[in-house]
């Protein structure tokens, strides 16, 4: 097995995330600006500060599980927390530009 730095697997990681997509929007939790924050030790250990479009969205049970089951996926990742935040609450100015053109808004 090759050793792999940190930046390394948190752009493996990026990359896992843009895989995963909101049910109701066509564009991924990475560019709709969901994902806060990913943090990975020099153990490999990851967490993750997420958001949902909002507390009551019908995937919040199943869409945290699926970021960690997927990251889960990830050579020489070892364990993986989500963290579940809405402060600050989501807002579609977290969006990357290209979800914006996607979703007509620019």
């Amino acid at each position: 097995m090759e050793e792999i730095d940190v930046q390394q697997l948190g752009e493996n990681i990026v990359r896992i995330l843009k895989t995963i997509y909101d049910p109701e929007i066509p564009v991924d939790i990475y560019e709709l600006g969901l994902i806060y924050d990913v943090f990975v030790n020099e153990t490999h250990d990851v967490k993750i500060l997420m958001t949902l479009t909002s507390p009551n969205c019908p995937v919040a049970e199943t869409l945290p599980m699926e970021v960690e089951e997927k990251v889960k996926s990830i050579d020489n990742v070892n364990n993986v927390e989500i963290e579940l935040t809405f402060e600050p609450a989501w807002s579609k100015d977290l969006m990357s530009e290209e979800a914006q053109l996607e979703l007509g808004l620019l």
